[in-house]
């Protein structure tokens, strides 16, 4: 992606932030809600591309320490909004995940969910979060499949950006899976996602040793 197209990226999420609706919603993930209590108590989690931080802001309410990443600062505004709503605090960082630092051996937890961006990039990032999760630490994702494009519910127009069981394997091949699943389920969040979907749902540990 060029830097033209990477600020027309960004500046395209900063206005779909802009007014005051939270495009996905105020409440977490259904996925995410399922699975949280996995993560070690009071643990260290990484949200990435966490929007508008109806996620984060869940697992801080939780008792987690939330660091929450995302490239739109308009997005993570309205996260910190939502936590003083909530009343829990999260650290907010505003930021190209291709480019900044998720860390060695320092979360309990990294959530990725909806996070879709072209192969390339994607992989640059994701192979850096099996060496940012602690021994034993969780990889918790939900991503829509190809098969969403027949849902239209919601998701990136192309297939391209989306995973598979296969796609999700080969990217974190020093993970070990404990739940990898494609199914079709309703995904209700905000006016972004409003329907019958098709997604892929991962749950994978770093080895202890």
């Amino acid at each position: 992606m060029s830097e033209l197209q990477d600020v027309a990226k960004k500046k395209g999420w900063d206005e779909r932030y802009s007014n005051d609706e939270y495009i996905f919603g105020k409440e977490p993930n259904d996925f995410l809600k399922s699975v949280a209590a996995q993560i070690p108590e009071g643990g260290k989690v990484l949200c990435l591309a966490d929007g508008e931080g109806r996620n984060g802001v869940y697992l801080a309410g939780l008792g987690y320490q939330v660091t929450s990443v995302d490239q739109s600062p308009v997005g993570l505004n309205k996260a910190n909004a939502l936590a003083e709503e909530r009343g829990v605090s999260i650290e907010t960082v505003a930021a190209d995940l291709t480019e900044w630092d998720l860390g060695t051996d320092c979360w309990h937890a990294v959530v990725s969910i909806f996070f879709h961006i072209p192969e390339a990039p994607r992989n640059q990032i994701y192979e850096r979060v099996t060496n940012a999760l602690k021994p034993d630490g969780l990889l918790i994702l939900e991503s829509y499949t190809p098969n969403q494009l027949k849902f239209r519910t919601g998701g990136p127009p192309t297939s391209e950006l989306m995973m598979t069981k296969d796609i999700a394997r080969s990217t974190f091949p020093a993970l070990d899976f404990e739940f990898c699943e494609e199914l079709e389920r309703d995904v209700i969040e905000g006016t972004g996602h409003t329907g019958r979907a098709a997604i892929i749902q991962v749950i994978a540990r770093r080895p202890a040793n």
